[in-house]
């Protein structure tokens, strides 16, 4: 369901799907979001007040939160959990330049044509569920979550869709929710972002570019749906589906999935 922000994107609130046993996730509990750096005072208000947050996860690199550093949601904790290791992206050369990275909307254009950036599009959500470095962030934000036994839990990245889109594909997962439906959350920030990716694609069109091109704006950009599907896909081929997934990698246990389906389910 849609949170409607002054100025915080691409947000909204897990509850209303439905979970295990037909039961219902709770509203009012689970948020994700874009970054905060913009949020104004009443979107402040209201993730205190309306949501009351106990808990606020970034997924950002280091070099992101100084840029764009996050406002303060009283009652709440920040926690940093940079998914992705940007150390090792930078050793292996196939990282796009920090500088570039920070205002990704003014340099993707250019990089869309560069051979290794469209592979790292292909890329992204395989090495982001097989690296060690962020099955540890994943599992500490799984890990947190179950020791708050009460309050909002709001976590968020850059856009707050690839890789807060994960994090919410987690959590859905234990509380039970069906592919389809976290499929079809996943989906939704290119709804978000649409008006963008078509903006920049128009640019790679004129330039002369064609799918491969276009491909990266949507990864980038947007969502790329059906890469999230064949990651689902390799989940399921490597450790047997999500939820062996969650157990061999992130460390959850059967106890911790009653845990958070008694919390959050209705």
């Amino acid at each position: 369901m849609d949170i409607i922000f002054d100025n915080i994107l691409n947000a909204r609130d897990l509850g209303s799907l439905t979970g295990a046993g037909g039961k219902i996730v709770k509203s009012n509990c689970l948020i994700r979001s874009a970054h905060l750096h913009d949020a104004s005072d009443n979107d402040i208000l209201i993730l205190k007040q309306q949501y009351r947050l106990k808990r606020i996860f970034d997924f950002r690199s280091l070099d992101e939160v100084v840029h764009l550093k996050d406002r303060h949601v009283p009652g709440a904790t920040n926690h940093l959990l940079p998914t992705i290791d940007m150390q090792m992206e930078k050793m292996t050369g196939q990282a796009i330049p920090q500088e570039a990275f920070l205002d990704l909307e003014k340099h993707i254009v250019n990089y869309a044509f560069y051979p290794e950036v469209q592979q790292m599009a292909c890329e992204m959500y395989p090495s982001l569920i097989l690296s060690e470095f962020s099955q540890l962030q994943y599992a500490t934000f799984l890990r947190l979550i179950i020791e708050t036994p009460d309050g909002g839990i709001l976590w968020h990245c850059f856009q707050g869709k690839d890789r807060t889109g994960w994090g919410a594909a987690f959590l859905l997962a234990i509380l039970g929710v069906e592919r389809e439906q976290i499929i079809a959350d996943f989906d939704l920030s290119n709804r978000a972002y649409q008006k963008l990716v078509d903006k920049l694609n128009t640019q790679i069109a004129q330039l002369g570019g064609g799918d491969n091109e276009m491909d990266v704006i949507r990864a980038f950009m947007g969502v790329s749906t059906q890469n999230f599907i064949n990651t689902l896909n390799l989940i399921d081929n490597e450790f047997g589906g999500m939820i062996p997934y969650l157990h061999q990698k992130l460390f959850i246990s059967k106890a911790d999935v009653d845990t958070l389906r008694n919390r959050y389910l209705a």
